[in-house]
């Protein structure tokens, strides 16, 4: 009765497992059908646009205006940093508003209520500021980051994958037992998963890979290091059984 009780709740966790597994598979499946792409093709358009004719449609092209600097917030204190600058100007009451940033330079902090500015405007949104010479980025204008998003996702698929994993040992009773528990094999492979993750997109970026060049590094990689670490546990439980 005991062993069926526990096989039982072993099915029950596994169950579980499976259920919660498909949060992040779904996040990696959109992250590369949807996320990724968009950002892709965003990029690859932005930087592929040419500067407004006097005719013509105005929403793919780069316009150039001149703004009023209402005011600024250059927040950097706490988990809340906030970088923005509000504007205004005449004929482009559209486009008038609050402009974010990621950072308080080179521009932003140097701004001042009454200050003219040059804006570069792309589909409808405030991509760059520029006074003096000095320009500055929105945080609205698209980046060739694709690598760090390739990171996520492929973090994501490799979290549900672990969950699944640990569902099946569940399911097959293997559930709570070494090295089936979360201090011998999940959290060291979660946490080496992590890392790996964010120090192959981020490598990737520095030196301008192509973001396919993560998955196809990190995914190898995370099954060798998870397949090398689940036959350390099982040799080490297998010197630590008493002798018969």
């Amino acid at each position: 009765m005991v062993t069926e009780s526990r096989t039982n709740r072993g099915r029950w966790a596994g169950a579980r497992l499976v259920v919660v597994s498909l949060i992040p598979a779904l996040l990696c499946g959109f992250v590369f059908a949807e996320w990724l792409p968009s950002d892709i093709e965003r990029y690859d358009a932005y930087t592929a646009a040419e500067p407004c004719t006097a005719t013509g449609d105005t929403y793919e092209c780069l316009r150039t205006l001149p703004f009023t600097v209402d005011k600024t917030v250059v927040k950097n204190t706490g988990r809340n940093a906030r970088y923005e600058a509000t504007l205004s100007g005449p004929g482009t009451s559209s486009l008038t508003g609050t402009v974010p940033f990621g950072d308080p330079g080179p521009l932003l902090d140097r701004l001042a209520p009454g200050d003219q500015v040059t804006a570069v405007v792309w589909r409808s949104t405030i991509m760059a500021l520029s006074k003096d010479g000095v320009r500055q980025s929105s945080a609205d204008e698209p980046r060739d980051e694709a690598q760090m998003t390739a990171g996520f996702g492929t973090l994501a698929g490799l979290v549900a994958a672990l969950g699944l994993a640990f569902a099946a040992a569940s399911l097959a009773g293997y559930g709570g037992q070494v090295p089936w528990t979360w201090r011998s094999l999940g959290k060291p492979l979660l946490i080496g998963m992590a890392l790996t993750c964010l120090g192959v997109a981020f490598a990737a970026l520095l030196l301008g890979l192509p973001w396919w060049v993560v998955p196809a590094v990190v995914v190898p990689f995370a099954a060798y290091a998870a397949w090398q670490l689940h036959r350390y546990r099982l040799r080490g439980l297998t010197d630590s059984s008493p002798a018969p």
